[in-house]
C-alpha cells in the first residue's frame, strides 16, 4: 500500500512540474508571474541591468524593458478660453497673460 501511495505522490509531483525537470519550479514561476508580472529570469535580468524588464510586457506588444520605451514629448500648449481650451504648437502666440492648463506650479508649496 505504501509503494502505491509513493508512486501516486511522485506521479502527482511529476505532473505538477510541467516542463521543468525539478518539481515545483513551474508553480514558483507561475506565482512570480501572477504576483509581479515578471518571470524569475526577468527578475535576474532586471537586477543585472538595472532596468525594469518583463516578458509579460513583451507579450503585450510593449518593449521588454520600461526604460527602453520611447518617450514622445508633444509640443502642445493649451490655454483656457471662454468656450473650451485652445491649443497651439508654440507658447501663447498672442502674448497674453494666460496660464497654461497643465502649468500648476503656483499651487506647490515653496
Amino acid at each position: 500500500m505504501r509503494a502505491i501511495l509513493a508512486v501516486v505522490v511522485i506521479a502527482a509531483f511529476g505532473l505538477l512540474a510541467g516542463c521543468s525537470l525539478i518539481p515545483g519550479v513551474a508553480q514558483v514561476e507561475g506565482a512570480f508571474v501572477i504576483g509581479t508580472e515578471k518571470t524569475i529570469e526577468d527578475h535576474v535580468i532586471s537586477l543585472s541591468s538595472g532596468k525594469n524588464c518583463s516578458s509579460v510586457r513583451k507579450e503585450q506588444g510593449l518593449t521588454y524593458c520600461v526604460e527602453d520605451e520611447k518617450q514622445v514629448k508633444q509640443n502642445i500648449y493649451c490655454y483656457p478660453t471662454i468656450g473650451s481650451p485652445t491649443c497651439y504648437d508654440r507658447p501663447d502666440p498672442h502674448r497674453g497673460r494666460h496660464q497654461r492648463i497643465d502649468d500648476n506650479d503656483h499651487n506647490l508649496a515653496k
